[in-house]
């Protein structure tokens, strides 16, 4: 009987099909259990019938429905109960509620706390209650996880003993938080002061004179980083602490790796970007992505992206300056650290010039708009590649094409090497293999590398360090407007029909065009127009930054900083409420310190420092923001050094901010038992300066 009953607990089926596991809330934003945005579907749902964006799509919410009318619930009460736990897959936080440390079940976690609103019982007591006795038929579940015959009739209580014990299983101890499901749409806590307030000042130090184009933290967690230009010159340098009043130990004549014979250097073209494999501590593994002139190098040598694939036909094209279509190609390449791994630890290190793996090669078609930025997933791995499509205006509408790479975020398994046959069969541009949770598993029209679609020209994106499913990116504008994404799997981003929120009349249009009836676009979360700037080349071009999480200035803490390339602008997203997608922005000011290790050099008539171009924002391993200018390299320090006045620095001298771990999540918690940090907890109500 003992051993019987072990079995029994566990069995699941249908709707009780959770073994004793809790969600970490760490997705945060609306997510759906594949990784994707919600979205408003096409057509109305009619069997779970959610307003607004949803993860489930008409043929979902059928498929729903012929699950619903399968189990044969004749009880009212039981069926209403069901048909709400399946339909809460279609809600815009399934991700939270369907998936544990990466396993998606069938259904939801039940809220296992008590509910004022219900006599005093949980939600899933009550489903207990109402359910119990209630004979529920072909549960799908009980047929993968059990040898009982599919049809066969089956009872809570043929299961569970008890209520609490069905809810210790089903529901997760209460004293665990976690996102749950109460039998309603999941919704944001939105609770009084919840908001925190945009930060008015920044302050800056300048550390380095140098201009570079983009900066890594060694993955050792140590203070060093990589710096790199955009001639193809990478150097090791170790960034000083801040308030030591030293600058960036940088030795120039020194680099760590130099690809200036490989790469061609030109105001579009260069170094765009570098990236450490996430065990570089310890393989040496090091990536760089950059563009190469096939006249002048025979390494340069890859498929054009104007094929017959995307319809284009390069001897068509009109050379754009002096080259050819695919005479400038992009480049993913990976190159070795010489030495053991304690020597890389413990002395500056040398990587040896000589590829070891040419990743990925494409020609491109004309000189501008080729993003070009790498970097490693935190939690799956996998490198991403920016790409842009290609061209101003993208008359071709590569960004839109499912079988053209450009206008796309790309995503690589570069652990594996394919085979010859997968390279054939696949149609690989390189020496990679494709992760089998890439989008086109799911749409059988996209290029096997693609992971988001519909981008203009990718400049900067990031992970947030605290929540990782916060993948954002920059996209640079055309004529109107500049934005920030939340990038997630398979989501489009609307070039070229709409630019940001706006739709997109092209110029011309030799390439066809795509109907704004036929996508489904994921639109900006932040960004601005060209007229709000405050020009400095007549133009403006976003570069996308991080979200802030550094103990250096606490009233910036979880902002997402972004600014322009060419203007003295920088602004500040705040997600309104935490964890809802939605961003509030505001433009912020800046200074410079006066005891600055480098002085800064100020706009004439202004006490603005005078950054010159903003290439990019970089974070090293404390979380603080650096800013990589034309006029060198400045950092985020704390804001009493310019004489702004937070009212959370004082109260934080050396300590982390912010929660250890996300705060509570969109959907309901558990017994609300979610602990905040007391500097969170004030950030809540609103302190800034």
């Amino acid at each position: 009987m003992a051993f019987t009953h072990i079995m029994m607990m566990n069995v699941i089926f249908c709707f009780i099909t959770l073994c004793h596991l809790v969600i970490n809330p760490a997705h945060s934003l609306p997510l759906c259990t594949d990784s994707r945005a919600p979205l408003p579907p096409k057509t109305p749902l009619a069997f779970c019938k959610y307003n607004g964006s949803s993860c489930c799509d008409s043929i979902e919410d059928l498929n729903i429905k012929k699950q619903f009318e399968s189990m044969s619930v004749s009880q009212p009460a039981c069926a209403s109960i069901l048909k709400s736990i399946l339909c809460s897959k279609c809600g815009p936080f399934s991700a939270e509620l369907f998936t544990i440390k990466s396993v998606t079940r069938q259904v939801p976690v039940l809220c296992n706390s008590t509910d004022s609103s219900n006599s005093g019982k949980s939600y899933c007591e009550t489903v207990w209650d109402t359910c119990q006795n209630v004979s529920i038929t072909n549960s799908p579940l009980l047929q993968a996880q059990t040898s009982t015959p599919s049809n066969k009739t089956t009872k809570l209580t043929d299961i569970y003993q008890s209520r609490s014990d069905f809810c210790n299983v089903i529901g997760g101890p209460p004293s665990q938080d976690s996102v749950c499901f109460n039998g309603q749409k999941a919704n944001l806590n939105v609770t009084t002061n919840s908001t925190k307030s945009s930060p008015g000042s920044i302050c800056l130090e300048k550390i380095a004179n140098g201009s570079y184009l983009d900066m890594v933290p060694h993955t050792d967690g140590s203070n060093r980083a990589f710096f790199s230009n955009q001639k193809g010159q990478i150097w090791l340098a170790t960034i000083p602490e801040i308030g030591s009043g030293r600058e960036l130990q940088l030795d120039e004549s020194n680099p760590f790796l130099d690809l200036t014979d490989e790469v061609h250097f030109d105001t579009q073209f260069g170094l765009m970007s570098i990236a450490l494999h996430p065990n570089f501590a310890q393989n040496g593994r090091f990536f760089a992505s950059f563009n190469c002139d096939k006249s002048t190098s025979s390494s340069c040598a890859g498929r054009c992206a104007c094929n017959s694939d995307v319809n284009c036909d390069p001897s068509k094209l009109s050379p754009d300056s002096a080259a050819q279509p695919c005479q400038y190609q992009t480049v993913v390449a990976e190159y070795t650290v010489n030495g053991t791994s304690s020597s890389r630890a413990s002395v500056i290190p040398t990587a040896s010039p000589v590829e070891v793996r040419r990743i990925f090669t494409m020609g491109l078609p004309f000189t501008t708009h080729h993003g070009g930025q790498i970097l490693f997933g935190p939690n799956d791995g996998y490198l991403y590649l920016m790409m842009g499509d290609g061209g101003a205006g993208d008359p071709y509408n590569f960004a839109q094409n499912k079988n053209s790479l450009l206008g796309k975020i790309m995503r690589f398994d570069v652990d594996n090497t394919p085979s010859e046959a997968d390279i054939t069969r696949l149609g690989l541009w390189g020496n990679y293999t494709i992760p089998s949770d890439n989008p086109y598993t799911e749409d059988k029209d996209l290029l096997p590398e693609i992971w988001a679609l519909g981008l203009s020209n990718p400049w900067r994106c990031s992970f947030d360090s605290e929540r990782p499913s916060y993948f954002m990116c920059a996209d640079v504008g055309q004529n109107v407007y500049e934005e920030v994404d939340t990038i997630t799997k398979g989501g489009n981003y609307g070039w070229r029909v709409y630019e940001g929120p706006n739709v997109y009349v092209p110029d011309q249009s030799p390439g066809g065009n795509t109907s704004a009836a036929s996508i489904n676009p994921i639109f900006p979360v932040m960004g601005y127009k060209h007229s709000d700037v405050n020009k400095n080349e007549g133009s403006a071009s976003i570069a996308g930054g991080f979200f802030y999480r550094s103990a250096t200035d606490p009233c910036l803490y979880g902002s997402y900083l972004y600014g322009d390339l060419y203007a003295h602008n920088i602004w500040a997203g705040v997600e309104t409420p935490e964890n809802s997608g939605n961003f509030t922005t505001s433009g912020i000011s800046f200074g410079c310190a006066k005891d600055s290790p480098v002085p800064c050099t100020l706009v004439p008539g202004s006490e603005l420092p005078a950054l010159g171009y903003l290439f990019s924002f970089a974070q090293d391993n404390n979380k603080d923001i650096h800013l990589l200018t034309s006029s060198g390299v400045y950092r985020i320090v704390p804001p009493s050094r310019c004489g702004y006045t937070c009212a959370l620095e004082s109260i934080t001298p050396g300590s982390t901010v912010g929660p250890g771990s996300p705060p509570p999540s969109s959907a309901t918690m558990l017994n609300n038992s979610y602990k905040s940090l007391v500097l969170f907890f004030l950030l809540s109500l609103g302190f800034s300066y």
